[in-house]
């Protein structure tokens, strides 16, 4: 009797556990709950919308579950032996009732959730009075762990770091040098996957200047932890300015310099007046294995990257 009290007080706690562990997470930033351009402010919306539409299915199901128990009690007064009825054949309206509900609930969330889905496979339409810009074409490439950032119009490249544009779409075309990876940046939008041998293209825009945490969100290996880069959403003119001088003062990126990157591990941010898109498309089933083959050994073997970048920074 007494483990089973003090079983039945600890389950008792539960519930304000819950509200003590949620109150601390209500200090954490939800970069997601945060929109900061129109990909990602038509993706909340989405989500705000099927949490309310969720939030009422689960009301009125507790409703009708508590109306039950109350209304359908043992002691109830009133109740007789002659109301129970245990020979029940079917209710026709009620098995209809129980069928297109559900259907319906799957209508209510598909529509609109089918329809966000297609808007975000073109660029974001300017807001209203606002004259419509060209996408900036940006190739998203990643090589374990590392995020290169070309700009076919400026001519330039970035390692693990971006600039882009507010108030302009952003057309990033992913690819992979090596493993699948997927480029997300939360504040701007969702992920999607880059991949060898094949391009995808990801919509985003920022409408607030700032800077803002961009990843891979998909797990690749011993590195995944450190490949991130941050986002430098600037007015046009910074932006133009900025990509004016890495013309001018940033070395070219030269075939071996590429190849010296693309080798397995963890490197700084960099800049190049020039792009590797000269030299190899990973996107093309010609260059698709292009990293493998030139460092084929070093994908068999653990890299410890932790214990190499710790030893260095005693050196």
């Amino acid at each position: 009797m007494k483990a089973k009290h003090l079983r039945n007080r600890w389950l008792g706690l539960l519930p304000l556990g819950l509200i003590l562990f949620l109150s601390g997470c209500g200090q954490l930033e939800m970069t997601v709950l945060d929109p900061k351009g129109p990909v990602a402010q038509s993706q909340y919306d989405l989500i705000v919308y099927s949490l309310w539409f969720m939030l009422g299915i689960i009301v009125v199901v507790f409703a009708l579950f508590a109306y039950m128990l109350i209304k359908y009690r043992e002691n109830r007064p009133g109740r007789k032996e002659s109301d129970y009825d245990p020979n029940l054949h079917g209710n026709t309206t009620i098995e209809v009732i129980w069928t297109v509900i559900p259907f319906i609930i799957v209508i209510l969330l598909s529509i609109p959730t089918v329809t966000t889905l297609f808007d975000l496979e073109k660029a974001p339409e300017p807001a209203a009075g606002e004259e419509e810009k060209e996408p900036l074409v940006v190739y998203a490439t990643t090589a374990d762990w590392k995020w290169f950032f070309s700009y076919p119009e400026q001519d330039i490249e970035t390692v693990n770091y971006l600039h882009i544009p507010t108030d302009r779409p952003i057309e990033f075309r992913l690819s992979s040098a090596d493993s699948m990876s997927a480029l997300w940046i939360p504040a701007l939008g969702g992920q999607k996957y880059n991949m060898a041998g094949m391009m995808t293209k990801l919509y985003l825009q920022a409408d607030e200047e700032g800077v803002y945490d961009g990843r891979n969100s998909n797990f690749n290996g011993e590195g995944f932890a450190a490949q991130t880069f941050k986002v430098h959403a600037e007015s046009e003119e910074d932006f133009n300015t900025w990509a004016e001088e890495i013309n001018n003062e940033a070395p070219e990126l030269t075939a071996e310099r590429y190849d010296e990157l693309l080798a397995p591990g963890l490197t700084d941010k960099q800049s190049y007046s020039s792009t590797h898109l000269d030299y190899v498309k990973h996107h093309t089933r010609e260059d698709m294995g292009y990293v493998v083959d030139k460092y084929r050994e070093q994908f068999k073997e653990k890299l410890h990257l932790y214990e190499i970048e710790k030893q260095e920074s005693f050196q």
